[in-house]
């Protein structure tokens, strides 16, 4: 029964954090800004370790099924 939003829960965080530490990636290697009135090198640290974060949320959430 707790199961379900589990699975969603870990699902969303999951795709969320890839899909951020992969958007990330692409716009470091073709040197363009990540966010736009940050420091470069803050922004791809800062969106690094929300991706990272995240990514490692949804695994937790996967861990306690």
């Amino acid at each position: 029964m707790e199961s379900g939003p589990a699975i969603f829960a870990g699902a969303a965080f999951t795709l969320f954090g890839g899909a951020l530490l992969l958007w990330t990636t692409v716009r470091t290697l073709h040197r363009e800004p990540v966010a736009h009135g940050f420091a470069p090198r803050a922004a791809v640290v800062l969106t690094s370790l929300s991706g990272a974060l995240f990514l490692a949320l949804g695994l937790w959430c996967f861990g306690r099924l």
